[in-house]
């Protein structure tokens, strides 16, 4: 099994168990809406375009609440489960473009909770993690005001953000530095050094693809 295909499925146990009201980590999204959102990003490709294009995501808003309100709770948690579809289950695509957004919306629901702790990632999906982290850092970091290092435990450093800013160090595992560059800074567990203005300023910057 794919590491892809394992995260879907246990984001989908998981929101099997917390049921549709739970918080997670998306501003304003219970576990329903991030079922209907996950299911509308392979399932309604037509509609996926307003998850990073503004004019469009009235129209993105819509086809969610209406995903919800045809499939339920449980059917979308189904339809999730049942696998990748349309375009993901071309060959590679599924490992491309859902190991990164499995991880994340799995850790979006777990460190949502009450009570969670990091998990241990294999060696060879943390590879892949500080890959994805360094090869995108200018995209993550392009609204950041602040430049930013990062140093990945057991070695390694990336750099983004404005050239001439001041700069900050964020230190940890490759897993927890995605996380961080995905806008979960207070929910990263990595440390983060540099002028208090400088700490602060980065944050709460907007971060993420």
């Amino acid at each position: 099994m794919t590491y892809a295909r394992a995260e879907r499925a246990a984001l989908g146990d998981l929101l099997a168990r917390l049921g549709p009201d739970a918080p997670t980590l998306c501003e304003g999204w219970t576990t329903f809406d991030l079922a209907a959102h996950l299911v509308l990003r392979e399932r309604r490709v037509d509609a996926a375009g307003g998850i990073l294009l503004k004019p469009l995501a009235g129209y993105t808003a819509k086809v969610q609440e209406s995903l919800k309100a045809t499939h339920g709770y449980a059917g979308l948690v189904d339809l999730l489960r049942s696998g990748p579809s349309g375009l993901y289950r071309l060959p590679g695509l599924d490992r491309a473009a859902n190991t990164v957004e499995f991880f994340v919306h799995h850790e979006d629901v777990r460190r949502a909770q009450r009570v969670w702790e990091p998990r241990e990632l294999p060696a060879d999906l943390e590879e892949t993690f500080w890959k994805q982290a360094r090869g995108g850092i200018r995209l993550f970091l392009r609204r950041s005001p602040v430049r930013v290092a990062l140093h990945r435990l057991g070695g390694g450093v990336a750099v983004g953000g404005p050239k001439d800013a001041p700069q900050a160090e964020v230190t940890g595992t490759a897993g927890e530095l995605l996380l961080f560059c995905f806008g979960r800074q207070s929910h990263a567990r990595v440390d983060v050094t540099g002028d208090d203005e400088v700490v602060a300023r980065l944050m709460d910057a907007p971060l993420g693809a």
